[in-house]
């Protein structure tokens, strides 16, 4: 496979999930008005909402990629998805359950940037421009406090029950992680299979460009969201 067309295949594929993942990222219709009507503790529900939400979420999954672009073994893998999944839980355990409050485009835009963060530092960026190499452990915790956070926004929009509120939200929780595993599967096996294929190395680069340029329309996005008052995505 030539580099344009193996690009082109990139971009096509990331555009035509992007396009179906934009439209059900959000909690809403059915999902929204069952959440609204709920009374006490419901873990299987939440449990399947949670699964679903990150499955759907789009940003989440670019950040995954770009944080397991370079990392070839599992305990590698497994440490850094491990850091991801303690950020995002604290924040979003505690930013619903202590009704923490933030503006939800602003929160997505640091999302978005944070996909163009792990591309760029991917491609080497800090130590070419800057001289210095930061933490990536630290970096992928990090990021997950703010991803946890995106996700409490989700949920504070619905108005949540006060009633079995924590256990609705650890199950919440739980389906985020459930729904991480199958999808961070599914694009370690993608991933692996690139791997072994003669193009990797001369296309590696080029996808992260790409996912660099992702982050940046999806934060460029939630800012024109803030600014002109659209609906979060």
């Amino acid at each position: 496979m030539t580099r344009p067309r193996f690009a082109g295949l990139v971009t096509g594929l990331l555009m035509a999930t992007w396009a179906g993942a934009a439209l059900a990222h959000n909690i809403g219709g059915t999902d929204a008005a069952f959440v609204a009507a709920t009374r006490g503790p419901d873990p299987i529900p939440f449990m399947y909402l949670g699964a679903k939400h990150m499955v759907t979420g789009y940003d989440h999954l670019l950040f995954l990629v770009g944080v397991i672009f370079f990392l070839f073994r599992l305990r590698q893998i497994a440490l850094y998805v491990s850091l991801f999944s303690l950020g995002h839980s604290v924040t979003l355990l505690a930013g619903v359950f202590f009704d923490i409050h933030a503006d939800p485009h602003l929160v997505d835009a640091v999302i978005g940037l944070s996909v163009a963060y792990k591309a760029f530092d991917n491609l080497g960026g800090f130590r070419t421009l800057f001289g210095v190499q930061p933490d990536p452990r630290a970096a992928v915790l990090g990021f997950g406090l703010i991803h946890g956070f995106g996700l409490a926004t989700k949920l504070q929009a619905l108005n949540l029950n006060p009633q079995g509120l924590l256990v609705n939200l650890v199950s919440f929780n739980v389906g985020v992680e459930i729904g991480q595993v199958l999808s961070l599967s599914l694009i370690l096996v993608v991933m692996t299979l690139w791997r072994r294929t003669p193009v990797f190395d001369r296309t590696a680069a080029g996808a992260n460009v790409l996912l660099m340029l992702a982050g940046f329309v999806l934060a460029g996005q939630q800012v024109a969201g803030y600014i002109f008052g659209g609906a979060v995505s």
